[in-house]
């Protein structure tokens, strides 16, 4: 893979986020709803409509709000939340550290589960511990995130109250943290003990992300591990006497990786969509609940920040993908 590939995938971004950009003002505002009249209290007068409509932009065209909004967008302003009155920018990287932990400790979950219940799977393959595995995976792959989220608060929060089922930090920890990265600070900083607390939160959101991603991660790694194990090279190997373990952990997980590693990286942008319930379900202060009160008010300033910002997460997800596929794969890294 070399650096005029990638240079070309980035540069490919840029029409991708302003397509991506265009969709959404359109969208947002050819939908019934009007934002300015969600602010003010019933009855108001026109003139004070007016006043406002005129003060967000919203009395011109669509084509010319959308030239201001962009020449805005362009020297970094993405404008102001109508309903929070605080600069959108603020608002979005206020949040997104929270979301992007959440996300992170959701992957390690589902990588680390879905990777043992493949290796599993196929050392007992066809005895009962690869049927029972094959069981809850599809389990897993039947429940949706959401569900999850509803079924650990009852279970884990209401009946058997053994983990937090709202917030990121409970208010009577002593934590004055510099960043918006509270758990990577807490670890960095030697603060071991609100680093459990933060874990304690993110326990049960992150888990009910990571289900279904790692019954989906156990299954094509399972199949793809399978296939490498009726590779000529790895009966060679196991002719030399290594044990099934070892060629499992050593000669076929690595070749079939590349599968599981592309369906994961694809799975990160569903995960970051999927905080947006989980988030509201939890309580958690990501900008997946910052996305739920943006629609709830119709905040179209706040809406188009974080749709952009999705939208970046995907493209850097993606571009990341590429690059530990040429790491995994001699082929592509020398193409």
């Amino acid at each position: 893979m070399s650096g005029a590939y990638l240079l070309k995938r980035l540069l490919w971004a840029l029409p991708t986020l302003f397509g991506v950009a265009v969709v959404v003002f359109v969208l947002l505002r050819v939908v019934p709803g009007d934002p300015i009249a969600m602010m003010l209290p019933p009855g108001a007068r026109a003139e004070d409509i007016a006043r406002l409509r005129q003060l967000y932009g919203l009395d011109a065209s669509i084509p010319q709000q959308f030239a201001v909004w962009l020449a805005q967008v362009v020297h970094g302003n993405f404008g102001t939340s109508i309903s929070l009155r605080e600069n959108v920018v603020s608002l979005v990287l206020g949040k997104l550290p929270a979301t992007l932990e959440l996300v992170a400790c959701a992957m390690l979950i589902a990588c680390v589960l879905g990777l043992l219940l493949a290796i599993t799977a196929v050392y007992f393959s066809g005895r009962w511990p690869d049927k029972t595995i094959d069981g809850v995976t599809a389990v897993g792959l039947g429940i949706p995130d959401f569900l999850w989220g509803l079924l650990f608060v009852l279970l884990l929060g209401v009946v058997f109250p053994v983990l937090p089922i709202s917030g990121r930090l409970d208010p009577g920890v002593a934590f004055e943290p510099r960043t918006d990265f509270y758990l990577l600070e807490a670890i960095i900083t030697g603060q071991l003990g609100v680093a459990l607390a933060l874990l304690k939160h993110l326990a049960l959101p992150a888990g009910a992300l990571a289900l279904p991603l790692a019954a989906g991660i156990a299954r094509v790694l399972k199949s793809s591990l399978l296939e490498c194990m009726q590779q000529d090279y790895v009966t060679l190997v196991r002719v030399k006497g290594y044990s099934r373990a070892r060629v499992l952990w050593r000669v076929a997980l690595p070749n079939a990786l590349i599968p599981a590693v592309t369906l994961t990286g694809v799975q990160f942008t569903f995960l970051v969509g999927g905080t947006v319930l989980i988030e509201y379900i939890f309580a958690y202060p990501g900008i997946g609940n910052l996305a739920i009160g943006a629609v709830i008010q119709r905040d179209l300033p706040l809406l188009q920040g974080l749709i952009l910002t999705f939208a970046l997460l995907f493209i850097i997800t993606n571009l990341l993908v590429d690059l530990s596929y040429a790491l995994l794969n001699p082929k592509v890294r020398q193409a």
